[in-house]
């Protein structure tokens, strides 16, 4: 739209379809979204909108609420749903805490989709091979690009708590600081649309899917979640003397409850299971810890005060409206129905068969279909159409063969 067009408040409109497109970029058959496609309001949130900086010619972006003519909030929005979710605990006297931590690997252009991402070459004149974790190293050549990216998250006022070089092969990852889930979600999805603009203009390919490379660790977006109460300000998941409440307990039987269920909205895609799969860091389970990350559900090393619940199932190519408002709607639903959850593990552990999740899309989008819990939060016609809109997208998928099924089983009998 020209700036002309938006400042004057012209109203755009967006068909409803255009919410289920799938990622080929078709759509599931109109029923899912309304027979007659009629359109949508698209309104911006006036506190965000953001001048470009990457951009040499001025341009800005807006984050817009999808809206029915009506003045609805749109059920088939995920920005709409996790508003939804905060507006729920607002109406018991609570407000969600959350913080995202987000990992990418940034690569070399690819041009080749049937050719392997390679990290860029790097001043030495190398390609990293996998011994830069954790490293303070620059020989990677990468210091420009992130040179612009901090420069550009300032600008756009996105704060950051840390960067870090992550355990994969030129993985990264950074740490959003922790407050209004809403805003967080608009933070991370501004963030990923940064990086991959600016390492355009650097010759580079940042990938935000959950495991691009073979035998080196995927890409989460783990959820950090805590709730305070709106009056105090106090953190709820922690009595007066600093030890966990009911509440604490609650969440986390909520948490359990819904993960297998929601395990579609956090893992998305086909290649989601790639990563979980090989589990250590990547926990296919619904099981609870104090501090190991083996476990779905880590409860970080902490003062009580930052008592929180970090989920770890998301990968970094989950929608993170989506995701924040699954984990924190399954959290509610423990409070507001008292559950209890399973006893704490710790060390080396096997997974019960009652807090084991789906491990393949198809075994996800089928248990959420049957999802009541889903249907009931979430909206009946959310659901269906999300299922509708995934099952095109793993369709499409089937309809490819890979190489490993050409270079394996070609010459079996």
């Amino acid at each position: 739209m020209t700036a002309e067009g938006f400042l004057e408040g012209r109203r755009l409109q967006l068909a409803r379809g255009v919410l289920l497109q799938c990622i080929m970029g078709g759509y599931p058959p109109a029923r899912f979204y309304g027979s007659d496609d009629g359109d949508l309001a698209l309104v911006p949130d006036p506190a965000h909108i953001y001048r470009l900086p990457w951009s040499q010619q001025p341009r800005a972006l807006a984050i817009c609420d999808a809206d029915e003519l009506s003045g609805e909030p749109s059920s088939l929005s995920t920005r709409g749903q996790l508003k939804s979710v905060i507006a729920r605990y607002a109406a018991r006297g609570l407000a969600p805490v959350v913080a995202t931590e987000l990992e990418f690997f940034v690569f070399a252009p690819n041009p080749d989709p049937t050719q392997p991402f390679q990290p860029p070459l790097g001043v030495d004149g190398r390609r990293e091979d996998g011994q830069s974790a954790f490293s303070v190293s620059s020989n990677n050549g990468l210091r420009p690009f992130f040179t612009e990216v901090y420069e550009c998250m300032a600008a756009l006022g996105l704060p950051r708590d840390t960067f870090m070089h992550e355990m994969g092969v030129s993985q990264f990852e950074i740490n959003l600081l922790h407050g209004d889930p809403l805003l967080l979600a608009d933070q991370t999805l501004l963030f990923k649309h940064l990086l991959k603009e600016v390492a355009l203009k650097h010759g580079l390919t940042v990938v935000c899917m959950a495991k691009p490379l073979a035998h080196t660790p995927g890409s989460s977006m783990h959820i950090h979640q805590s709730i305070v109460d709106i009056n105090t300000g106090r953190n709820v998941f922690s009595d007066e003397a600093g030890q966990p409440t009911a509440t604490f307990r609650h969440f986390i039987g909520g948490q359990q409850a819904g993960m297998a269920d929601f395990t579609a909205l956090f893992a998305p895609n086909v290649n989601s299971y790639q990563r979980l799969c090989h589990p250590y860091a990547s926990p296919n389970n619904a099981c609870w810890s104090h501090d190991n990350r083996a476990a779905g559900l880590r409860i970080p090393a902490s003062s009580p005060v930052a008592r929180r619940v970090e989920n770890r199932l998301p990968g970094a190519d989950a929608n993170p409206y989506l995701a924040i408002a699954a984990s924190l709607a399954a959290g509610l639903h423990g409070i507001e129905n008292e559950l209890e959850p399973s006893e704490a593990i710790q060390g080396e552990f096997e997974v019960p068969d009652n807090l084991s999740l789906p491990c393949t899309l198809h075994a996800a989008l089928e248990r959420l279909k049957r999802s009541q819990l889903a249907k009931e939060l979430f909206g009946t016609e959310f659901i269906e159409g999300y299922v509708a809109s995934k099952s095109m997208e793993l369709t499409s998928f089937f309809d490819e063969i890979t190489p490993w099924e050409r270079r394996v089983l070609a010459a079996q009998a």
